[in-house]
């Protein structure tokens, strides 16, 4: 009886062990064909139309040919700067309102933080994108033309507001509990040895949950780095290098979210949005690489 029962829970336990084995591969595999297919189809328009990794990487002229046959210019500039500028403004925006929230809740006041702020921030993980970009729009938008008198709203600025209220659950999330994570030992000793709490806080805390607290800036910028719908709404679209954050400009999301659907396959304009595509995922696996050296390195102070 205990045998059979024995080998019962044995046979169990392989097929799970089996099941999580394969979907942990499938995961994988799944990632590397995204990858793979992504370089093919972005390699077309340095392959087969001739253009350089130079012009596309550093050129401002983006002209390409939306037919088969005809070719134009493939410089990405515009909207390399575009993503960047935006993601970093917006990262600049969110990330000390996610510092204080995460300290206001771990060490302030953990039960009112716990039991209305946190799920607050998680409701705003909910909130569908189109409603991020059509509020921009509708309230942001004018708000700043009006504020800054523009002659329009929408640019970098509006648009990394809108995504920096997009990437702060994200960056809250995962430093609220990298700084729970932090040893109680660590802040018993530093009140033993005379600090107030603010001073354990910044001496104390902050450092020993500073990883973490990069983890949370870096994939927070991953997920600035892939909006497309909300920024597309309130950027306003243009070609052009943006020399002013009041000015308007495209990403590289929102350029391929708003002009794939009109390009035809093995024309200019589709193949260099497949480029724009393949590195987009670039940026997104060093952003992952370098998560994993920040929490190696976390592990190796430990």
């Amino acid at each position: 009886m205990i045998r059979e029962r024995t080998r019962k829970i044995s046979s169990q336990d392989t097929m799970f062990r089996g099941i999580v084995y394969g979907i942990s591969f499938s995961t994988i595999l799944i990632t590397i064909f995204i990858g793979v297919f992504l370089m093919y189809k972005g390699q077309y328009t340095f392959t087969a139309l001739g253009h350089s990794l130079k012009e596309f990487l550093f050129s401002s002229d983006f002209n390409p040919a939306d037919s088969v046959g005809a070719k134009g210019t493939v410089g990405s500039v515009p909207f390399i700067l575009g993503s960047f500028y935006t993601c970093g403004l917006a990262l600049l925006f969110a990330t000390p309102f996610a510092a204080i929230s995460s300290i206001f809740i771990t060490e302030v006041s953990p039960k009112l933080g716990e039991k209305f702020l946190r799920p607050t921030i998680e409701i705003f993980v909910a909130i569908p994108s189109i409603v991020y970009g059509w509020t921009g729009l509708v309230v942001l938008v004018p708000f700043i033309r009006n504020l800054f008198n523009l002659s329009y709203g929408n640019n970098i600025f509006t648009a990394a507001i809108v995504l920096s209220v997009m990437i702060f659950p994200t960056i809250a999330s995962v430093m609220i509990d990298s700084l729970k994570g932090v040893p109680k030992a660590y802040k018993d000793a530093s009140y033993a040895l005379g600090t107030t709490r603010w001073q354990m806080i910044y001496k104390v805390l902050v450092p020993a949950g500073k990883s973490g607290m990069i983890t949370g800036i870096i994939l927070g910028l991953t997920r600035a780095m892939g909006e497309a719908l909300a920024v597309s709404m309130v950027i306003g679209k243009t070609r052009n290098v943006p020399k002013s954050i009041f000015e308007s400009a495209s990403t590289l999301t929102s350029v391929i979210a708003s002009n794939m659907g009109n390009t035809f396959d093995k024309t200019e304009y589709n193949s260099v949005l497949w480029s724009m595509s393949a590195l987009l995922f670039i940026i997104s696996i060093l952003l992952i690489f370098l998560i994993h050296k920040v929490g190696d390195r976390n592990e190796q102070n430990k």
